[in-house]
């Protein structure tokens, strides 16, 4: 499965503060094994609406994405790291129809 997430960074955010999402985003997929691929970066913004960050995060099934989810490393992140600068967060997981 996939787990798909993209932000809006609160007006102010610099970009030393987006590196410093990027470094720690960067530290999860040696610390939690459940993560099959994991990529994140900004948008390339080639089209109209889009958000300033994406992470697409792929694991087995929906018991390793709940381990990622609640995993320390990746709490740390999202509370500590990335959820100050946030303005907006949407989030979908897509599952294989096969």
């Amino acid at each position: 499965m996939r787990h798909v997430v993209v932000f809006r960074w609160n007006v102010g955010t610099s970009p030393a503060q987006v590196a410093a999402i990027a470094a720690a985003l960067d530290r999860l997929p040696a610390q939690i094994p459940q993560l099959l691929s994991y990529h994140h970066g900004p948008d390339l913004g080639l089209g109209e609406g889009r958000w300033d960050y994406g992470i697409v995060a792929e694991c087995a099934d929906a018991e390793a994405w709940g381990v990622y989810d609640r995993h320390p490393a990746h709490q740390h992140a999202v509370i500590e790291v990335i959820r100050p600068h946030v303005a907006e967060r949407a989030a979908v997981q897509i599952g294989s129809p096969y």
